[in-house]
Formats: C-alpha cells, structure tokens, sequence
C-alpha cells in the first residue's frame, strides 16, 4: 500500500536531531470534462485505482481529493460513483508550487 507520506518532507530540527513529517498541502482538483467517472466495486481502494488509472500507487490522494474522501480509508464502498481526474500533469505542478 502506497504511503500517506509519500509526498511529505522529512526535516531534522538542528538542536534535538528529532526528525518530523512537514505538513502537505495538498492542490485543490478542479473537475473537467476530461474527467473519468467510474462506479467503484467490491475490493476497490484508492491505492489501487490509482495505480490502475496512473500507473503509480502513490497518487491515491488525488481520487481522494477529487471526491472530498477526507478519512484515512483506502478502500471504497461498493457503488460509489467516483472521479478519476485525468489532467495529473497539472495537479502535481500545483502540489510543487504549494509545497515549496
């Protein structure tokens, strides 16, 4: 399963050498007509998906975005309708930008 971390920097604070996870924030993902919208089944999660759609595990959170899935559960209930964006160029240069 993809990390929740994946796309998170890790910083050493000088004085105690402590490492932390940086906060991600995360691009908004505007809908467009390029949009895929599937009904999920038994066993999806978005992991998955996004290796299916993608081709990387790793961009789970963008279906997760796309469809205001805010709790930390990968799989999905069967029947849900769900947006699969297709402009991924886009949303990663915005996550760069963010995240700088």
């Amino acid at each position: 399963m993809a990390s929740r971390y994946s796309n998170t920097k890790i910083v050493v604070n000088s004085d105690t050498k402590k490492r932390y996870y940086e906060s991600t924030i995360y691009p908004k993902v505007i809908p467009s007509d390029n949009d895929t919208y599937i009904i999920s089944e038994a066993g999806d999660r978005l992991d998955i998906l996004a290796k299916s759609y993608y081709g990387d595990s790793k961009l789970w959170w963008i279906i997760a975005i796309a469809n205001n899935i805010n709790d930390a559960v990968f799989y999905i209930e069967p029947g849900v309708q769900l947006r699969i964006p297709q402009n991924i160029g886009n949303i990663l240069k915005d996550l760069e930008k963010i995240n700088k």
